[in-house]
C-alpha cells in the first residue's frame, strides 16, 4: 500500500476516532435533555390539569385498563416529571427512559394508534401529527426512536450513572457483547411494550427472545 493510501487512512482513523470521542459526550447529553423537556412539559400538563384519562380508559392495553383513572393519571403524572429528572442528570437513566418508552406505548396505543387498520396504506396514513381519522403515532414513534439509544447505549460519559460507575468500579468497562443472551435482552425489551400495542408482534418478539435464551444455554453447554 503505498504511503499516500496509508496517510489518507491514517487522516480517516483520527478523523473518526475524535467523532466516536464526542459521540460519547454530546449525542446522548443532547437526546436525555430533548428527551426530559418533552416529558417533563407533559407531565406539567397532568399536574396542573384535568383528568381526561377517565374517556379513554377502555382503550388502554392490560393490565393498565384494569387500573383506575386516577391511578393511571398519577402514574403517568409523576413517572414523566421523575424520569424527566433522571433523565437530566443521567441517573438511573435505562430504568427512567424505558419505563417512559412503556409510558409512551400505552399512550400510543390508547390515543395515536389507529382504531382499525384495514391495510397497509392506512397506517401509512397514521404516520402524522394530526388525526385525520388514522391515527396520529408520529411524535410518539419519534420518541420511541430517541429513547432506544438511552436505553441501549446508556446515558453517555457526562452523566451521574457513568460516574458512579466508575466511582465504584475502577477496572475499565466490560467490552460490549452481542451474543444470544443480548439478542434475547433486546427482544424482551421491545416484546414487552408492542405486546400492548401488536399483541401478535409483541408476541412474536417474546418467543423469539425465549428462542435465543435457550441457545445461548445450549450453546454454552
Amino acid at each position: 500500500m503505498s504511503t499516500a493510501n496509508l496517510g489518507v487512512i491514517g487522516a480517516w482513523e483520527s478523523l473518526t476516532a475524535r467523532l466516536r470521542g464526542i459521540g460519547q459526550l454530546l449525542p446522548p447529553l443532547i437526546l436525555r435533555f430533548i428527551m426530559a423537556w418533552e416529558f417533563w412539559q407533559s407531565g406539567v400538563e397532568k399536574y396542573t390539569g384535568d383528568n381526561w384519562f377517565t374517556d379513554i380508559q377502555d382503550k388502554f392495553p392490560f393490565p393498565f385498563s384494569k387500573i383506575p383513572a386516577d391511578i393511571s393519571w398519577a402514574m403517568a403524572t409523576y413517572f414523566e416529571l421523575g424520569g424527566a429528572i433522571l433523565l437530566v442528570f443521567g441517573l438511573f437513566t435505562r430504568f427512567a427512559a424505558y419505563s417512559l418508552l412503556v409510558l409512551t406505548f400505552v399512550a400510543t396505543t390508547a390515543v395515536h394508534w389507529p382504531d382499525m387498520v384495514a391495510m397497509w396504506t392506512d397506517l401509512a396514513k397514521g404516520y402524522a401529527i394530526t388525526d385525520m381519522g388514522y391515527g396520529n403515532f408520529k411524535l410518539p414513534l419519534l420518541f420511541i426512536v430517541m429513547l432506544l439509544p438511552i436505553i441501549f447505549q446508556g446515558p453517555g460519559k457526562i452523566s451521574l450513572d457513568y460516574l458512579l460507575s466508575r466511582t465504584l468500579k475502577a477496572d475499565p468497562m466490560p467490552e460490549p457483547l452481542a451474543d444470544a443472551y443480548a439478542w434475547s435482552l433486546a427482544l424482551l425489551a421491545l416484546g414487552i411494550p408492542f405486546a400492548m400495542l401488536i399483541p401478535l408482534f409483541g408476541l412474536a418478539l417474546l418467543v423469539a427472545a425465549l428462542a435465543l435464551f435457550l441457545f445461548g444455554r445450549y450453546a454454552r453447554a
